[in-house]
């Protein structure tokens, strides 16, 4: 019997339009852009379906717009009686993850992830942060090229996605010797198109603030296995949950650990819930005979539908 997982995008999955279709045409989902508009006190919907691309890449917009999006993609799931086997979500992900296995309140989870975009876009003033992918070397020559470029400031891996792919966060001169470093020995370095250094120490004054904030609502024990990100490993209590969101704002994601751990327990369909398809190109790198499907529009949801149906 097919066992799937459900996995959430983090930043830099969003799009203006995000959503829209399954809006228009399933009133759970509606309900859910409704909410966020509510809740939060100004249309965000409207940012979502309709804004601008720079308005909807603020950070402040991004995490709750993702977050509603995903929600909503969701719900058009759920409606379908499609339930996961497990969950896991890449950095702002988890919440949408933690959401989806009941732990914490999507209503909750609005102006947490809101205010937690916040306390990380003012960690490190702007301009002075930022991220690098580098692609075609392994983790542990990426992270001692971060120690050679320690001299320009911080630089650490604040993602390790899949084989050979490891996101860096830091000080931009930093990041910019880690790309050079890494041209030279043949691999592949970009800078990201990100307003911050996520995942990395630069990030530790953050912990106390979103401590306290996670500090003023009730996580449960989650109904399905839930994956987490500083760990690579299963969490269950809500106490520890909470302790693992805070870690995860300045320690690297562990992805490929978290996905492995996955496969060994059998799961053998992964479906990427939400806007863009980045999770499901890093799980064919992680195992390429899996099955990984993305659902994120009407489009998407029908082949998906199909999918399953076949078999």
């Amino acid at each position: 019997m097919t066992k799937i997982a459900f996995l959430f995008p983090g930043q830099g999955a969003q799009y203006v339009g995000m959503g829209r279709d399954f809006a228009e045409h399933y009133p759970e989902a509606r309900q859910v852009f409704e909410e966020a508009d509510e809740r939060l006190g100004y249309r965000l919907s409207e940012i979502i379906f309709e804004g601008r691309e720079e308005e909807l890449r603020k950070t402040e917009r991004t995490q709750p717009a993702i977050l509603a999006a995903t929600i909503a993609t969701l719900k058009v799931l759920e409606n379908n009686g499609i339930r996961p086997a497990a969950v896991a979500g890449l950095s702002l992900g988890e919440y949408s993850a933690l959401v989806c296995a009941g732990a914490m309140e999507y209503s909750d989870a609005l102006p947490v992830v809101q205010k937690r975009a916040k306390y990380m876009q003012e960690a490190v003033p702007l301009g002075q942060g930022g991220m690098a992918a580098v692609l075609g070397l392994e983790h542990e020559e990426v992270l001692k090229l971060c120690r050679q470029s320690q001299a320009h400031g911080c630089a650490e891996p604040a993602n390790y996605n899949c084989p050979r792919q490891v996101v860096v966060a830091g000080h931009r001169e930093a990041l910019e010797e880690v790309c050079r470093l890494s041209r030279e020995k043949g691999a592949r370095a970009v800078m990201l198109s990100v307003s911050a250094p996520f995942h990395c120490r630069l990030q530790k004054p953050v912990e106390d603030k979103m401590a306290a904030v996670l500090e003023e609502i009730t996580l449960n024990r989650p109904e399905v296995p839930f994956v987490a990100n500083a760990s690579g490993q299963y969490l269950s209590d809500p106490s520890e949950i909470k302790l693992s969101l805070v870690k995860q704002v300045s320690h690297p994601v562990l992805w490929e650990d978290s996905m492995r751990l996955l496969l060994k327990d059998g799961i053998d369909f992964f479906v990427e819930v939400g806007p863009g398809r980045t999770l499901t190109a890093f799980m064919k790198k992680i195992d390429k005979n899996v099955q990984a499907l993305h659902v994120e529009d009407l489009e998407t949801h029908e082949r998906f539908l199909r999918h399953l149906e076949e078999g």
